[in-house]
């Protein structure tokens, strides 16, 4: 008995949010939603009521909502609901799969800033999947690359975004602004082309034309941390 407790916490380490998670509910309440994984866990009803608040706040859930069903909600609270129920769990890992899917540019851009603001509150690990290399140049620190069931490239989000033919020839995409730049050296600008974020190819651009046109040379941004990332320099 004593192994089977175990597996049974140990289950409760990993949290795994599924493709289109918001189909998977179905309490009354958006609270007893996030609530019943922390009360599956055979926590208390102070400490559940704690980690449902936490979470909620986390997702950006307002409290009114909380009484509401979910199925009044829209589908980006949906979502939002459903994440929060995994979160409240308080895994070591969290899993997300592709939880972006099916939402407009500010709800996709709403969900990844909260599982980011997250992660940096925690310091919990969240591994997100995903085929949006947008998604990916944004918000992701480390990228593991699969390939045939294998691991094709692991390395920081700059180093492997640098091999942009090998990902193309493994058939994904690359950021939009990393596939100008490999054309803007396909026609023969001598250009870096690990560049994929807006502000990075700024400074690229720049840089380009500073070392060509000396005498007309133009202050590169400064004191922005956005603008030195982007490439792998």
């Amino acid at each position: 008995m004593g192994g089977g407790r175990n597996l049974r916490d140990f289950r409760f380490l990993v949290g795994l949010v599924m493709q289109y998670p918001e189909y998977q509910l179905f309490e009354e309440t958006c609270w007893k939603d996030i609530a019943y994984g922390p009360r599956n866990m055979g926590l208390d009803e102070e400490e559940i009521t704690r980690r449902v608040k936490r979470a909620a706040e986390f997702v950006g859930l307002d409290e009114a909502l909380l009484q509401k069903s979910p199925f009044e909600l829209s589908g980006g609270q949906k979502r939002r609901v459903a994440i929060a129920g995994v979160m409240a769990m308080e895994p070591k890992i969290l899993v997300l799969d592709e939880p972006a899917a099916g939402l407009d540019p500010e709800g996709r851009d709403t969900i990844l800033s909260q599982i980011r603001n997250y992660h940096e509150q925690t310091g919990i690990t969240v591994i997100l999947v995903s085929h949006s290399m947008e998604d990916i140049a944004r918000y992701a620190n480390r990228v593991l690359v699969m390939s045939k069931a294998k691991v094709a490239m692991y390395d920081t989000v700059e180093k492997v975004f640098a091999r942009a033919p090998e990902l193309l020839e493994l058939g994904l995409s690359v950021p939009q602004v990393t596939q100008v730049f490999l054309m803007l050296k396909a026609m023969g600008m001598e250009i870096d082309t690990d560049v994929y974020t807006v502000p990075y190819a700024v400074k690229t651009v720049l840089k380009a034309w500073n070392a060509k046109h000396p005498d007309k040379a133009v202050p590169l941004p400064q004191n922005h941390k956005t603008v030195q990332e982007g490439g792998a320099d």
